[in-house]
């Protein structure tokens, strides 16, 4: 058994008390220091309803403490992990920070471990909706503005096709519900479980609930109806949820403000298979194909930003991330808003943590934030020209941080700046990158201090510095620190 484990939970097991079978509540809090007995509730009551995990019986619980045996802290492990991996999450089972944190999104109220694929879909080409009129957040007319943009982002890639019904039964109902709603899958209040959808079939089959506590908005700014309702459509049609961070189907709420909602390659891929290419898209394929989640093993990857974080490398691409840590083989893929939600943009110019002060910085055009245990301080984000660049500079390219010097180079186009973290002030004035870096390729994409060299990268290439020798010691793919084995997947064209 992980060492990790053991010594987690153990240490809950001093905290233990029943699982309740009331509904499972998820509410977002300010994390606690260390592992309380309310987190550990909530950790279990999630794992039971996300992850299929089952506890053992009081009885049980007492017997394996007398006996020494392992199997139920093993099994709540082991769910641990599971979920970690789900979300690309370091899989070492710890219910640490990042992991609750992660938990405590607001989310789709179905499970992430039962695969649906072909089992489930419907046979018919055209599927009827009805909403049900009681309950609406907002005025009919826009309700139905909204499920119809969000089912016809699906039609819209497939031969599946909808027709609305006013009063008649419908082979999917949506309706606007709180609490216990008759189903036995009863509604949290605010947070936490915000929708959840019917796989498709007779009775119950197909119907999409909206839990009415929820603030819901009618633009992207805060929980989007239209988000939320595209993906529990896609259930609502067979589809089940991905851990691909970019897919509608993902299972947390992951979307920024002003996000353009877009069926992902994923999502379009995953229609697709049980119901049919729609005639119009090819052309549709032309003007605007589906976005793709960034590929560690593509070879045209290039990096926004790239940084030490504690024990692991983090490289940042639009708004996913990879967090690259010694003690695990696989490096996955997840969303920056996973470990510190919507404090920090996407598409970043460049990130570096000071560890000393237990410090991470990030940068986008001419402002930065600062965040202290993934908490954003207070008055950020503020203008780079705190920091002393002159007020020609309008953005950062990458950020070096030395930890031993307690210094940062920042690199601008083809100028570099040094500023010393002790007295938060730069350095002299600029310097030009060919003369204190020769050999490095400017405008410069991201930075880092890497096992005694220094790691540039330019578009897709890397380039290892010896700063002793001042000079390049070799060229190589930029995602040669992702350990990618290069291997094209089988199934990447539409």
């Amino acid at each position: 058994m992980n060492l990790v484990c053991m010594l987690v939970l153990t240490l809950m097991k001093l905290h233990q008390s029943p699982v309740v079978a009331s509904p499972l509540r998820i509410q977002p809090s300010q994390l606690p220091i260390g592992l309380s007995e309310a987190d550990q509730k909530f950790a279990e009551e999630y794992l039971q309803h996300f992850y299929g995990y089952q506890p053992k019986s009081d009885r049980q619980k007492r017997a394996a403490d007398y006996n020494e045996d392992l199997d139920w802290t093993t099994g709540l492990c082991d769910k641990v992990k599971e979920m970690q991996r789900f979300f690309g999450l370091p899989p070492d089972g710890e219910l640490n920070k990042e992991t609750l944190a992660v938990m405590k999104k607001p989310r789709c109220g179905l499970s992430d471990v039962e695969p649906y694929g072909s089992t489930f879909r419907w046979t018919k080409q055209t599927v009827s909706y009805r909403i049900a009129r009681i309950n609406l957040p907002f005025p009919a007319t826009k309700i139905h503005k909204v499920i119809k943009g969000a089912l016809n982002l699906w039609s819209s890639v497939s031969l599946i096709k909808f027709h609305k019904r006013k009063r008649r039964e419908a082979d999917i109902v949506i309706a606007f519900v709180s609490s216990e709603h008759g189903d036995r899958a009863p509604f949290d209040g605010k947070g936490g479980i915000l929708a959840h959808a019917y796989l498709p079939g007779s009775g119950i089959g197909g119907d999409v609930h909206f839990d009415t506590a929820e603030e819901w908005n009618l633009n992207f700014t805060g929980i989007s109806l239209l988000v939320v309702a595209a993906h529990e459509f896609g259930h609502a049609l067979g589809l089940s949820h991905s851990s691909d961070p970019g897919s509608i189907m993902y299972p947390a709420y992951n979307f920024a403000p002003n996000f353009e909602l877009q069926l992902s390659f994923d999502d379009v891929k995953n229609i697709q298979r049980l119901y049919g290419i729609n005639s119009n898209f090819p052309s549709l394929l032309l003007k605007k194909p589906p976005p793709r989640t960034p590929d560690k093993c593509d070879p045209d990857l290039s990096f926004d930003a790239v940084t030490e974080l504690q024990q692991e490398v983090v490289f940042f691409k639009d708004r996913f991330m990879w967090r690259k840590h010694p003690n695990f083989v696989k490096t996955s893929i997840t969303l920056i808003s996973s470990l510190w939600s919507d404090s920090v943009p996407s598409y970043l110019d460049a990130v570096y943590e000071n560890g000393e002060k237990n410090l991470i910085l990030f940068f986008k055009g001419d402002q930065y934030w600062k965040l202290q245990q993934l908490i954003l301080q207070e008055g950020f984000p503020r203008n780079i020209s705190d920091l002393g660049f002159p007020n020609r500079i309008k953005s950062v390219d990458a950020a070096l941080h030395f930890r031993n010097n307690r210094y940062t180079v920042f690199f601008t186009g083809h100028e570099c700046w040094r500023y010393n973290e002790q007295q938060g002030v730069m350095d002299g004035s600029s310097m030009l990158i060919e003369q204190q870096w020769p050999g490095i390729p400017f405008p410069v994409d991201a930075a880092i201090f890497y096992e005694g060299f220094v790691n540039f990268f330019q578009g897709n290439k890397q380039y290892k510095y010896d700063f002793v020798q001042n000079r390049v010691v070799s060229v190589s793919s930029a995602n040669g620190l992702l350990d990618c084995k290069m291997e094209k997947s089988n199934d990447d064209t539409l």
